[in-house]
């Protein structure tokens, strides 16, 4: 059995690398599912608790089931990710061509994660970017100048390694999610019926009502799990047990309070004002409006020092999946570079990183 204080510190620094991602989809999530121009979904106090459903049962299903439970039991030699589980499968068959089917669908995993490694940064510090709009809305010619060089800076301190300020990722992430659960919590005492969401009827009965706008609502709502898969590709430097302790101890509570925060919010301000006059047309930022005016530049800088972390952890990623995608010959022999004299997991690798640097400029 692991100690007490390391699995304690494990599971600290598992909440900064781990959730990074997963943590900074309250952001833009209910906003996107809600108040995307693409498509509008009409503010009924059954559509909000349906939307709140799908939510909460997306991130028990796949996060919680799929991954805490199952995957975390496939390690290859302790190692996880798309690549370890390749591996694993590799083993298993016995024909060649089984062996190229079950190939590709691994090439194609990594494909999909090289493209989280380009959604995350960009649509994660834009999103943070946006609250400068809401200290004012004359700020918001800089919201996507700031976002560029924030990322900017971020793919050119790649180079000199992450190492030294890693050590804060954790307590920054575990300030991040105590005051996301701080934030729930608050609005959803002004409004506890929003807690009856967590009862799937409130899901299937949105996807009964709404069977052609279901589909394009969940392409939304699944920017909830986006990050996900950091669960497994990072199962080697935390061990599963750690990851498992932070999910269900500090990340998922604090996660599904925001959100059901956010509901209650969205309730009370635009479902109020769509019953009073359905032809006007409620706008606002679930994310930030949250918090009174007062507080909002804290809350800017928190969000985006959160997503800065988030977009570090699947550069990172995308280093070690690149390096193992390399080792098992699926691609060309790169220059790595290793960052760390005491981490053997820290590198980096300058192709991957001016490859990922302009695609997430044009995303």
């Amino acid at each position: 059995a692991m100690p007490g204080r390391r699995l304690a510190a494990l599971a600290v620094g598992a909440v900064g690398v781990v959730y990074g991602d997963l943590g900074t989809s309250p952001l833009y999530t209910l906003k996107e599912v809600f108040f995307n121009a693409n498509h509008s979904v009409p503010f009924t106090p059954a559509n909000v608790m349906g939307l709140l459903s799908i939510v909460f049962w997306a991130l028990t299903i796949v996060v919680s089931v799929k991954y805490a439970f199952v995957i975390l039991r496939a390690d290859n030699q302790g190692e996880g990710g798309t690549m370890a589980l390749l591996a694993l499968a590799l083993r298993a068959v016995k024909t060649p061509r089984q062996r190229r089917y079950l190939t590709l669908v691994g090439i194609f995993g990594v494909a999909l994660f090289f493209g989280d490694s380009i959604i995350t940064p960009a649509v994660s510090v834009l999103s943070a970017m946006e609250g400068l709009t809401e200290v004012n809305p004359d700020l918001h010619v800089f919201v996507m100048p700031s976002a560029l060089l924030i990322l900017s800076g971020l793919f050119f301190v790649q180079r000199s390694g992450t190492g030294r300020v890693s050590s804060w990722f954790g307590p920054i992430m575990m300030l991040w999610f105590f005051v996301l659960g701080a934030l729930g919590i608050y609005h959803i005492s002004s409004n506890f019926s929003v807690l009856a969401a967590l009862n799937p009827r409130h899901a299937i009965g949105f996807f009964i009502e709404h069977p052609k706008l279901s589909l394009i609502v969940l392409g939304s709502a699944v920017l909830a799990l986006t990050g996900a898969e950091a669960l497994y590709a990072d199962m080697g430097h935390f061990g599963a047990r750690p990851i498992r302790v932070a999910w269900f101890g500090w990340v998922m509570p604090a996660l599904v309070l925001n959100y059901f925060g956010q509901g209650a919010l969205i309730l009370k301000t635009c479902a109020a004002q769509t019953a009073a006059n359905p032809a006007a047309a409620c706008k606002m930022h679930p994310f930030y409006d949250q918090v009174p005016h007062a507080w909002m530049i804290p809350l800017v800088v928190l969000a985006g020092t959160a997503t800065v972390i988030a977009s570090q952890s699947v550069i990172a990623g995308a280093f070690s999946i690149a390096r193992q995608g390399i080792q098992l010959g699926f691609l060309p022999r790169m220059k790595v570079i290793h960052t760390s004299h005491q981490q053997e997991g820290q590198i980096y690798l300058p192709a991957i990183n001016w490859m990922l640097f302009p695609l997430v400029f044009i995303v």
